[in-house]
């Protein structure tokens, strides 16, 4: 007759989507017993990698109060690290031509949060958008992502120097804590770059550099130079 035997046919079709769905769960549930035992297994494992990573963290965030120097007319290192350049450049958005620039390489290991150099007004902020080269290359400025902080000195009234805050390879956030016009104290915390990195130091033509190629630097403590 017409039609017949199709609903037998649907019949069978459930049957077998049903099965099917049977074994799936079947398969889901096995899986997650191997996959489950294997995680139970790795449960201590785990637990100390995750202990490390907590170590870790607290240890890359540390924040030690610096012993802020006193002086007239120093400029403090603003980072952690290791000073690899003392040149000759051109700042032309804040010092506005010619300038001494210090640069402070931070490993993955120094401190990175980073410090005022002076006290005086946060007189130019600009975040410029860029590639994460790596933090090594000294010239890695003109293709990073940075931030450039302007600041004008209490002391010689109106000295200006220039911070630039600089992402690396690793790291891709910088978190800057100030604003424009907003006043600083020296020592006081600005900014933190989170994993390796660098910071700039532009100074004008006439200050005195107190630091070497090779010496390490602690932010918000050492002296790099004294405006004049």
């Amino acid at each position: 007759m017409k039609h017949s035997g199709k609903a037998a046919q649907s019949a069978l079709t459930l049957i077998g989507l049903s099965g099917m769905a049977v074994l799936l769960l079947l398969a889901v549930a096995f899986l997650a017993k191997v996959i489950g035992s294997f995680v139970v297994g790795l449960a201590g494992v785990l637990l100390v990698l995750w202990a490390l990573f907590v170590v870790f963290t607290f240890y890359f965030f540390r924040d030690p109060d610096p012993a802020v120097p006193i002086g007239k007319n120093l400029v403090l290192a603003p980072g952690h690290g290791k000073v690899d350049t003392i040149d000759t450049t051109t700042e032309p958005e804040f010092l506005g031509g010619e300038c001494q620039r210090i640069s402070i390489f931070l490993s993955v290991f120094n401190v990175h949060v980073q410090n005022a150099p002076l006290t005086g007004r946060i007189a130019f902020f600009k975040h410029s958008p860029g590639q994460y080269l790596n933090a090594m290359r000294a010239d890695c400025a003109k293709y990073n992502e940075n931030v450039l902080l302007g600041i004008e000195a209490g002391e010689p009234m109106g000295e200006k120097i220039g911070v630039r805050l600089i992402a690396g390879l690793i790291a891709r956030r910088i978190v800057p804590w100030v604003a424009q016009n907003d006043i600083v104290q020296r020592g006081e915390r600005i900014s933190l770059i989170q994993f390796g990195s660098r910071v700039d130091v532009y100074l004008p033509k006439s200050a005195k550099i107190k630091v070497q190629l090779g010496d390490r630097v602690v932010g918000g403590e050492s002296i790099l130079a004294e405006l004049v």
